[in-house]
């Protein structure tokens, strides 16, 4: 058995069902535009908003199944930042750039607002606190940064650039690069402020 309560694991339970629900719609949703399984596959591996859910999904399932290695401290507060970055990234850079219906709305309810949320919460209750270690940051960050390759890669071979601030062709690369860097620099700062809290947390919780 896991750590959690069975009230935690609940609420873990309904986060990786809001991921899974949102995953499915956008797949849905996208290929209804592609025709093809592979080529909608493909374009939903394309943005870090759906990477990072599926891996909200997969931890938070195992979370609520009990089992105890999803719920090491390090693995929960990287994904919980993670998916912190979906949501603020997504309220301060990209709402309303693209018109949305039916399903992909749904999607982007469930992906972009709904875990973002419920995930930080999660931690804030429910997480074993004062585990987290001054290089968890560091770590944290390479998932955001790998992306960031990634995804630039994938622009270069001839695919669309999965967001404006990333997109070198039309931005040039000193401004992609110094986006990246920002990113970065504020993920780190808010895993600091991660660890910071979960030592305070820990000491008035008396751990």
């Amino acid at each position: 058995m896991g750590v959690f309560s069975q009230s935690a694991r609940v609420l873990a339970g309904g986060i990786a069902l809001a991921a899974w629900m949102g995953l499915v719609a956008q797949f849905l949703a996208t290929l209804g535009l592609k025709g093809s399984l592979p080529e909608a596959l493909w374009v939903l591996l394309r943005y870090f908003t759906v990477i990072t859910n599926l891996i909200l999904a997969v931890v938070f399932t195992g979370v609520a199944a009990g089992r105890r290695g999803f719920s090491e401290p390090t693995l929960l507060g990287g994904v919980t930042l993670a998916i912190l970055l979906v949501g603020v990234v997504y309220g301060l850079l990209l709402r309303d750039l693209v018109e949305l219906s039916g399903g992909a709305k749904l999607a982007d309810l469930l992906l972009h607002h709904v875990t973002p949320i419920l995930a930080p919460l999660f931690w804030l209750a429910y997480a074993p606190k004062g585990n987290l270690q001054l290089r968890d940051p560091l770590v944290w960050v390479l998932f955001p940064l790998i992306y960031f390759i990634y995804a630039l890669v994938r622009g270069l071979s001839g695919d669309l650039y999965a967001y404006p601030f990333m997109g070198a062709g039309q931005i040039g690369w000193l401004r992609t690069i110094v986006n990246g860097l920002i990113m970065a620099a504020g993920f780190i700062a808010v895993g600091y402020v991660a660890v910071w809290l979960d030592a305070r947390l820990a000491r008035r919780a008396g751990v």
